[in-house]
């Protein structure tokens, strides 16, 4: 099996959300993680369906959507739920990243396992940010709220 890291600046085109499932289950592979998978199939059981009518299991263009919710093993605690809209919610400890584009999800893992992801403190106004960098200048940022660290973020903080 080859190296499946992007390179710099570079992303693989994740077209669906089996594919994002599988580049997931890559990172996962390199970083030594379990990883569990579960897989909503079908307008009428995936959370953003709003257009579909009741009890469809079919978009009206006649498309099946997918979602899936991803839980990685170990230490941070990170689940990665997928939408067939092209996007993902990314939660690192406790701290939800809404609205990652789908083809961000693998290099987002790896900055987060890589040891990329910090905690950046302000004394004032007073705040606690999780800080996400991946390759080609793109920055994640999220406010840590309730104040009280995971030991992992604690030891993330520069």
């Amino acid at each position: 099996m080859g190296n499946s890291a992007p390179s710099p600046g570079q992303r693989p085109q994740l077209p669906t959300t089996e594919s994002a499932v599988t580049a997931v289950r890559q990172v996962a592979e390199e970083y030594r993680l379990e990883v569990a998978v579960t897989d909503d199939i079908g307008a009428d059981v995936t959370s953003r369906r709003t257009s579909a009518g009741a009890f469809a299991v079919l978009d009206p263009d006649g498309s099946l959507p997918h979602e899936a919710f991803v839980e990685l093993g170990g230490d941070p605690v990170v689940t990665v739920q997928l939408f067939p809209e092209d996007d993902a919610k990314i939660t690192v400890d406790g701290v939800e990243f809404a609205d990652v584009p789908r083809d961000a999800v693998p290099a987002f893992l790896r900055s987060v396992y890589g040891g990329l992801a910090h905690v950046k403190t302000r004394f004032f106004p007073p705040g606690q940010w999780l800080v996400v960098p991946l390759p080609g200048d793109e920055t994640y940022k999220e406010l840590i709220l309730g104040g009280a660290l995971s030991p992992w973020l604690a030891r993330r903080i520069r």
